[in-house]
């Protein structure tokens, strides 16, 4: 699709209202399997209506929660609304919603029997491991720049579709959205905009095909609920809803109803977040005991100027990675003696935690491609910046 920079940024009283009934502030958990059929005629014409990847009909009901449930609608359209695309589609999981974005562009009649897929990496382990199995029948070629997504397009005409993420797990290093576009040409791309959110981040600015979200990331923000989320246009939308109903890969309505309410306090989550990892992260590049800082908002983090108000990414979030010059032990050392940040998998949650990427997230990823040993991702959470730079410190001191 073509970049839309008339898509407003994301606003704390937008994020409130965002896919809210006004005379229901508080959405209903739908938890209902299945509904009454008004009649034969109108079932069956809400049933194909639902098969085909639309919504239901007014006359004909909602069928059955695998095709259609009100709960987790009401977060989708919040979803879309934030992003600035017309629909959104969520999933039991951030994979969940990643394996449909493949299989939507690589199956099908609109695919052609194109099922070659372009990556960029650093991308989120479990992603890489998908395309580089090619579990769902796909291959891939991996690329390190955005300047060498058009070469292998040009390789490979029968690519159906460009996957990047950015900000990168686990680096965060970030993409220029416009370039990537430009490389694409009308080849779709899907970006993965989990550490970024909508409120730093809408892809659809800069014409992205697909925006996917790990939505049990910072959109919970709470580690509480597993989830995942796609926003598109329409005809992207309805492929991905049939998807999700031959896989039964529908997200929970209660984990729709923590999503929904996830989504009222996320400016102001990732908008504090954000300014204690500035602080963390400086205080990080100013330590003997650390070789480098990935982070967006030191010197050298942005290289491309895509930081700021009036730039791709608003602020430089909450999402970091950190080399210790002592490796893997110096690393290990550090992540088993924190004591106020969790040494856990995940982020975006409101505490922070911490993690050994080759160890865990991109632990299969190829030797030339995996993380340095002495890496670890840093989320930051909602405490505050000098009790986290004093758990730091303890841990560094074990080092």
């Amino acid at each position: 699709m073509s970049a839309d920079r008339n898509i407003p940024r994301v606003t704390a009283t937008a994020a409130v209202h965002a896919g809210r009934n006004a005379t229901n502030p508080t959405p209903p958990i739908d938890l209902s399997a299945t509904y009454h059929l008004p009649g034969v005629d109108a079932g069956g014409e809400s049933y194909a209506e639902l098969i085909a990847g639309r919504g239901p009909t007014a006359e004909g009901g909602l069928v059955y929660q695998r095709m259609w449930n009100p709960t987790t609608a009401g977060f989708e359209q919040a979803l879309a609304e934030l992003e600035g695309l017309p629909h959104a589609v969520s999933f039991a999981s951030g994979m969940a919603a990643i394996s449909a974005c493949l299989l939507a562009a690589t199956t099908g009649p609109a695919a052609e029997g194109r099922r070659h897929v372009v990556a960029v990496r650093p991308i989120y382990g479990g992603t890489d491991g998908l395309l580089s199995k090619g579990t769902l029948g796909t291959e891939v070629t991996w690329v390190e720049e955005v300047a060498d997504i058009a070469p292998a397009l040009a390789a490979r005409p029968d690519t159906a579709l460009v996957v990047v993420e950015t900000p990168a797990n686990p680096t965060a290093r970030l993409l220029d959205l416009d370039a990537v576009a430009a490389a694409c040409g009308d080849v779709p791309y899907l970006v993965d905009s989990t550490f970024a959110t909508p409120v730093l981040q809408q892809p659809a600015r800069h014409g992205a095909t697909m925006v996917v979200h790990s939505a049990t990331k910072y959109i919970g923000g709470h580690s509480d609920v597993l989830g995942g989320v796609v926003a598109a246009t329409e005809p992207w939308a309805a492929r991905l809803r049939d998807i999700r109903i031959q896989t039964g890969a529908l997200l929970h309505p209660l984990a729709g109803y923590l999503l929904h309410r996830g989504l009222q306090t996320l400016p102001l989550r990732v908008k504090r977040a954000s300014e204690s990892a500035q602080t963390v992260a400086e205080w990080l590049a100013e330590n003997p005991a650390v070789a480098r800082v990935h982070y967006p908002g030191l010197p050298g983090g942005d290289p491309d100027g895509l930081v700021g108000p009036d730039r791709q990414l608003l602020l430089p979030g909450a999402m970091m990675s950190f080399e210790m010059r002592g490796g893997y032990a110096a690393a290990a050392t550090v992540a088993e003696n924190v004591r106020l940040i969790l040494h856990a998998a995940s982020l975006g949650g409101a505490e922070s935690l911490i993690t050994h990427p080759a160890s865990l997230s991109h632990r299969n990823v190829t030797p030339d491609a995996r993380p340095d040993a002495g890496l670890l991702r840093f989320s930051v959470g909602l405490e505050d910046a000098p009790d986290l730079i004093a758990d730091l410190e303890s841990a560094f001191a074990k080092v």
